[in-house]
């Protein structure tokens, strides 16, 4: 996992992502950015395509066949009957074939576009045509009408119970039924026995299966060669497909959440090299997760940066949204790396190198280090592996120094920064950094005009003066200087 997917919150948005999917193991798809547009673009298409809801069924369709599958050779292995093992073994293949065979027909009347798709559908309809797919089928075929025509009768007598071959002994049970057909008045009560299909076998039911097998040597001995002859019956490509497909359906399933609650998606333009970058009504994914279970509105900011612009400078009153915007910048930087549709109604995102992330840390006593000290080893470490073509996301550093060397240090820090010519989001009480140069952009997270206690957690480019929020909470609470000195007798 990165070192900045916690800062992010990017942790909890994969694990929302793929809850449920587990055993599919798709956390490395997420954690491995891509850099090169070309790639980006060929996954978009794909979630273009399957945001169609005929195809989404049908790929759906296919990955809960493939789930039976699993866990009919899942509950195979656990099992200690021989037989009872190769008739789950037998029942898995005859899913996998029945699956691949609605799919590939599902595919064929499909609507796609994308080259990924168009793709396995060639090799789909190529690999069901194979020899080797066709005798799969009609092995399977022939093991399963051969045991379906197995019929054979217990004889129960005390303690003891004989198993032998079926020979057209009459069916007593249709008999009675006839003879007392007449004195029938309404529905009775049923009195039927219901077999439990609860695995594993008990050591009647097994006992009885090998004597079974023993009446019937040329079908179970099938049934072995069978199962030995098609043990890795599952083709590498199919299989490789039904685990990386889940990462589409994952994040697609999860942007339902926040349609639902009338909050956008769109397809990022990626610039590999301009650093103009851009969003609209872009929000933080993993915060809009828990607001919109709340029934609480999220708010959307939007940002860009032109021509020399390259830092974000984000000052303003505590607990008004600054942090929350710059993880929106890093997620959606990271979403978009990885071909996914990222929060917002419009974006053009730059396709970096790295992201690097410094946020605040309590103090490790391990390290025999002071916290200023340790934020400054941190910072020169990200500056000594940072490239232009990198990100870096700074918040709220230098809180535990005077104001005069915050700013020193502040600067020098931004200095660097500018000289690497990488983009930037600084969070930080240090409104001096703001207008360092061409380079830097100063947001301001704003307050309610009447309600200076309210954020309306609302990022805008403004002059970051430090002055206003506290003038207005002065204002409400009658404490500004003319008033303070109306109340004090001359």
């Amino acid at each position: 996992m990165p070192g900045y997917f916690r800062d992010l919150h990017l942790d909890q948005i994969v694990a929302a992502v793929t809850v449920g999917r587990e055993h599919y193991d798709l956390a490395p798809f997420f954690h491995a950015p891509l850099h090169d547009p070309a790639t980006i673009r060929y996954r978009q298409d794909i979630f273009r395509d399957l945001e169609r809801e005929p195809l989404f069924r049908c790929v759906r369709g296919f990955a809960e066949g493939m789930q039976t599958m699993r866990e009919r050779l899942d509950s195979a292995r656990t099992l200690h009957e021989h037989y009872q093992k190769q008739r789950l073994f037998l029942d898995a293949v005859a899913t996998y074939c029945a699956t691949l065979n609605a799919f590939q027909s599902a595919l064929a009347a499909a609507e796609l576009r994308a080259q990924g798709w168009l793709a396995l559908r060639r090799f789909l309809a190529e690999y069901l045509a194979s020899a080797a797919f066709i005798a799969l089928q009609r092995e399977t075929r022939e093991c399963e009408q051969a045991l379906d025509g197995i019929h054979y009768c217990l004889l129960i007598k005390g303690d003891r119970i004989t198993v032998r071959r079926y020979n057209a002994e009459a069916d007593y049970g249709a008999d009675i039924e006839r003879t007392f057909a007449r004195f029938r008045h309404g529905a009775g009560k049923d009195h039927l026995v219901e077999f439990s299909d609860v695995l594993p076998m008990n050591h009647i039911e097994g006992a009885v299966l090998e004597r079974v097998a023993k009446l019937f040597p040329d079908v179970f001995g099938a049934l072995d060669a069978y199962c030995t002859r098609n043990a890795e019956f599952l083709e590498p490509t199919i299989a490789a497909f039904d685990r990386e497909v889940q990462f589409y359906l994952g994040y697609l399933e999860y942007m339902r959440t926040f349609r639902r609650a009338g909050l956008a998606f769109c397809y990022p333009e990626i610039a590999a090299s301009a650093k103009d970058v851009r969003s609209i009504r872009g929000y933080d994914l993993a915060l809009a997760a828990r607001l919109v279970a709340e029934k609480v509105e999220v708010v959307r900011n939007d940002f860009h940066l032109n021509g020399p612009e390259r830092i974000f400078v984000v000052s303003g009153p505590n607990q008004g949204g600054k942090t929350t915007f710059a993880r929106t910048f890093g997620q959606m930087h990271h979403l978009a790396s990885l071909g996914c549709p990222v929060p917002g109604t419009e974006a053009r995102l730059f396709l970096f190198d790295r992201l690097f992330t410094h946020f605040e840390r309590e103090e490790d006593l391990a390290t025999l280090r002071g916290k200023l000290e340790d934020e400054l080893v941190r910072v020169r470490t990200i500056l000594d592996q940072a490239t232009p073509n990198s990100i870096i996301i700074l918040n709220e550093m230098l809180t535990s120094t005077t104001l005069h060397d915050a700013i020193l240090l502040g600067r020098r820090i931004m200095e660097r920064i500018v000289a690497l010519d990488l983009l930037c989001v600084c969070v930080t009480f240090l409104v001096e950094l703001a207008s360092l140069g061409p380079s830097t952009v100063s947001l301001v997270s704003t307050v309610d005009p009447d309600n200076p206690a309210r954020r309306t957690f609302r990022i805008v480019r403004a002059p970051a003066d430090g002055l206003s929020h506290a003038v207005a909470i002065a204002r409400k609470h009658g404490l500004t200087q003319p008033e303070i000195l109306e109340r004090i007798p001359s």
